[in-house]
């Protein structure tokens, strides 16, 4: 690696055995009585459950229409279609069927509610994902990983996806440099219907909240091989928060054309726009000047009443995909995505430099920042996939090329902090905005990443298949910050995979896995510098299982990551000439532990999902290490459909449990360390579902049902505390036809 004249600042960082899992399902009493209750079911709500199947490589994945919490397979490990049985590394997929029921409607809410990822803001508009201790690099877009500032994709509205993947653990063969917490991968909708359909709603919920889409699909041609969809939604709702509100667009449009029997080609583009006022950046004072802890209200801000976070999301894209005669896909992909971001935000400095007075209110620096940024990110890429023999056995495998070239712009404008000439017990948000200075590169840098990959399963014998691959990847980047430049390069990094399945039989199998780690860093050293690039292992074994005729999954699974040059929090130091929190590398970290997940129909209009998760991570001393994240998740959702006369009636609910969560931060009074964090808690959910008509229905959603007050941020990135949501309902009426 060569790095040169590294900068000295950057924007802060607001930057078991498979037949124990079989023996605990029918202790759920799930067995023959249960589906004894089917022939009794009215035809008309037969057609809401998934068809039984069964489940082999290359079934369909999409979940739109399923009504299903589970899915026939996924690309998202290996680039092979492989049921989730049959993929050796944990694999959740978040079907339409539960987005809808639980009414997420960011990214942000989906991976709140996954198994083993614990998702937690760090202002209004960004959010940091931790997965097995470590922090997820990137949302992707059908695979491609959208790479830089956060700025907004956290937020990404859901209604133009069908669903979304989630691999935990190193996800290295198709994604190349990362590290190993998961992937989170967001897929498309497509205009699929052959005939005109669609689905309108409105929604009214708490603190004014307003939203309105529309989704259809139509043929354009008499045989219905072009077809387009348009999805276009709006929303406008206050916040728990003071002073905070937020408007947003989202749009969405998809061509598909069946060019010939065996070829394919779709074409989209999509943007959203936020604007947010008010908005809430950095958090509230964690003490007072006396070193007493304060106890803010949940509507408490800091910010100012001109506030502003504004941004805008755009992505093009094009498939052309073709079968041939040998069953093999070829595919070709591109996409282009613009992204900007306007900011204009006031916040509280009470940790280097304000001290707040508990009697007075006084005491906080206020410091104001604005940025202007843009990126622009374009991505290229070819694939194959395709059935082979040898030896007598059929066997399977996928490769493909791809270039992807990310381009990062940020200016900045930040006028002298000032003392809060007001009282801080009592504020309003009414405080004078400054003057900008003019604005000024803060960082700009071009990343890029070259790959080729290739992943094989082997039909070993009738039991065991063997997954075996390898990455091969070029990675640079250059920029500059505050006027000064640096590169970094590394050159024909080679990440290794393998997997082992063998079938217990046809409803069960043992896996286990292996795969290498290659993570650069943004984190950056006391001095300025940047850290070196995290390098380890990750191994996982476990068991599967696909029941009831593949309408369920369940899992098991024991974990194990080994890495060097991990960025740890260095205490307190911080980057010189930034607020920006320091890291140092540790070697020898270790991070072990094990999840439990359960997906899909368990009776006739029963579906749920299960997930447990529970891990250490450690440094070379036995220390625990990023611990500002939860090492124990329980993520619990399920929904019934009532029978007979009440049948138009689903009920539902859940509970997302986590362990405690904290800091270790020295008190501004006593310099004594304290640690400063969320003790274990849970926040409960209800839903209900009623059909008025064939077309017509109506849904409540409640969450945090008992209002529990928790603290929701990253505590140590600004040093500032932030709550989680009150309790909160949402009343929605949908149309379909």
């Amino acid at each position: 690696m060569k790095i040169k004249n590294i900068s000295t600042h950057t924007p802060p960082p607001p930057r078991r055995s498979a037949l124990a899992l079989q023996f605990a399902l029918a202790g759920l009493s799930l067995g023959g009585a249960a589906h004894a209750q089917q022939a009794g079911v009215e035809a008309a709500h037969e057609a809401r459950r998934l068809p039984a199947v069964t489940v082999t490589a290359g079934a369909n994945t999409t979940t739109e229409g399923s009504h299903s919490y589970t899915t026939g397979g996924s690309t998202a490990a290996t680039g092979l279609n492989l049921s989730i049985r049959d993929t050796p590394q944990s694999v959740t997929v978040v079907t339409r069927e539960r987005i809808d029921d639980q009414a997420m409607q960011s990214v942000f809410d989906v991976v709140n509610n996954t198994t083993g990822v614990s998702a937690k803001p760090i202002d209004s508009v960004r959010d940091y994902y931790y997965a097995r201790g470590f922090q997820v690099d990137s949302v992707q877009i059908d695979g491609t990983p959208m790479s830089g500032s956060n700025a907004g994709e956290a937020k990404a509205d859901m209604a133009i996806y069908d669903r979304v993947e989630i691999v935990r653990g190193a996800t290295g063969l198709l994604n190349g440099a990362g590290s190993p917490s998961a992937s989170v991968n967001l897929v498309r909708k497509h205009a699929d219907s052959k005939t005109f359909t669609g689905a309108a709603s409105v929604g009214l919920g708490s603190w004014g909240q307003r939203n309105g889409s529309v989704d259809l699909t139509t043929p354009l041609n008499g045989d219905g091989s072009v077809r387009a969809r348009f999805v276009a939604g709006a929303e406008r709702k206050n916040s728990f928060i003071d002073l905070e509100n937020t408007r947003k667009t989202v749009f969405y449009g998809v061509l598909d054309a069946d060019l010939s029997p065996d070829t394919h080609l779709s074409v989209g583009i999509s943007e959203q726009r936020d604007t947010r006022r008010g908005s809430h950046w950095a958090g509230l004072p964690i003490w007072y000047s006396d070193g007493s802890r304060t106890n803010w209200g949940r509507s408490k801000t800091a910010a100012a009443d001109w506030n502003y976070w504004a941004t805008q999301q755009r992505t093009g894209f094009v498939t052309l995909e073709h079968r041939l005669a040998n069953q093999w896909t070829l595919k070709a992909v591109a996409s282009q995505r613009n992204n900007a971001g306007q900011q204009r935000l006031n916040w509280m400095d009470s940790y280097y430099m304000g001290r707040l007075d508990r009697a007075t209110g006084f005491g906080l620096v206020t410091q104001q920042t604005a940025y202007d940024l843009t990126e622009k990110q374009s991505d290229f890429g070819v694939h194959a996939a395709g059935p082979f023999e040898l030896l007598g056995r059929k066997h399977e495998l996928a490769a493909g090329l791809m270039h992807g070239k990310h381009k990062l712009h940020w200016l900045m404008s930040e006028p002298p902090g000032s003392m809060l000439a007001a009282d801080f017990n009592k504020w309003t948000g009414a405080y004078p905005e400054e003057t900008w200075p003019a604005y000024a590169t803060s960082q700009k840098d071009i990343t890029t990443q070259t790959s080729a990959y290739a992943a094989a399963r082997l039909q070993v014998s009738d039991t065991l298949k063997v997954i075996s691959g390898a990455r091969v990847s070029n990675w640079s980047k250059r920029g500059e910050v505050v006027g000064k430049e640096y590169t970094m390069r590394h050159n024909g990094v080679v990440t290794p995979y393998l997997g082992l399945v063998y079938d217990l039989g046809a409803q069960s199998s043992l896996y286990a896995s292996y795969t290498d780690i290659f993570d650069p860093q943004d984190k950056r050293d006391r001095n300025g510098n940047y850290l070196k690039p995290l390098v380890g292992k990750n191994y996982e074994v476990g068991a599967k299982g696909e029941l009831l005729d593949g309408k369920l999954n369940a899992s098991f699974a024991l974990f194990r990551i080994e890495q060097d040059n991990m960025g740890v929090r260095d205490g307190d130091q911080t980057v010189p000439d930034t607020k920006e929190a320091a890291y140092k590398t540790a070697d020898g970290t270790k991070t072990q532990g094990y999840e439990f997940e359960l997906s899909g129909e368990l009776a006739p209009g029963w579906n749920m999902s299960l997930g447990w998760t529970q891990f250490t991570a450690k440094d070379a001393a036995g220390k625990a290490i990023n611990t500002d994240h939860p090492h124990k998740m329980l993520k619990l959702f399920s929904k019934y459909r009532l029978r007979g006369e009440w049948s138009k009636l689903a009920v539902g609910g859940g509970v997302n449990w986590e362990g405690r969560s904290y800091d270790t931060l020295n008190n501004i009074r006593t310099g004594a360390e304290e640690q400063v964090g969320q003790g274990a808690y849970a926040v409960a959910s209800l839903m209900a579902h009623y059909e008025i008509s064939k077309q017509l229905s109506v849904q409540v959603n409640v969450n945090n049902v008992f209002d529990k007050k928790y603290y929701n941020n990253q505590i140590g990135v600004f040093k500032n505390l932030s709550y989680g949501a009150p309790r909160k309902l949402l009343a929605t009426l949908k149309y379909t036809f």
